[in-house]
């Protein structure tokens, strides 16, 4: 699958059409909103070990440009600290970074789950679905989309 069949295909299966994207700057964890077509800049192709099959995945990587102009925009906004990516043991930096975002924006008790994107987002803000995503993260990979073609064209 390429890069552009993997971009479409998870559009057209997303419950979020709306992402917020994290990153640490300078000390400070920051993050901002975007759109599908925006986030679409900060994606980069990358591919999982041969050992572990090798398929291709979709990444968010904003690269030192990206970050630089999103804070001096004044368009990212201070979410913390970067310690709070390591707050709790427990959890990755990701899923710090969803905690911190579901707690502090949205006011309600993060429990993490393990819902797949197609069916909602992660946090939901202002009455929007709201994707997570702190830089680095994988978005998706070519194995999930392809079960998840798959499902939809048996059903």
């Amino acid at each position: 699958m390429t890069m552009q069949e993997m971009v479409t295909f998870y559009n057209k299966l997303a419950g979020a059409h709306k992402y917020l994207v994290g990153f640490v700057h300078d000390g400070k964890v920051y993050y901002v909103i975007v759109s599908f077509a925006e986030l679409v800049s900060f994606l980069k192709l990358d591919r999982a070990p041969s050992k572990r099959g090798g398929f291709a995945k979709l990444r968010v990587r904003l690269n030192a440009e990206q970050r630089y102009a999103l804070v001096h925009s004044g368009r990212a906004l201070v979410l913390g600290e970067a310690e709070m990516l390591e707050a709790d043991a427990h959890y990755n930096k990701g899923e710090n970074f969803e905690k911190a975002v579901t707690e502090l924006l949205a006011g309600e008790r993060w429990e993490k789950d393990s819902k797949p994107f197609w069916e909602c987002g992660d946090v939901r803000l202002d009455g929007e679905e709201i994707q997570v995503k702190l830089d680095n993260a994988e978005l998706t990979n070519e194995k999930v989309l392809s079960r998840r073609l798959a499902m939809l064209a048996a059903a």
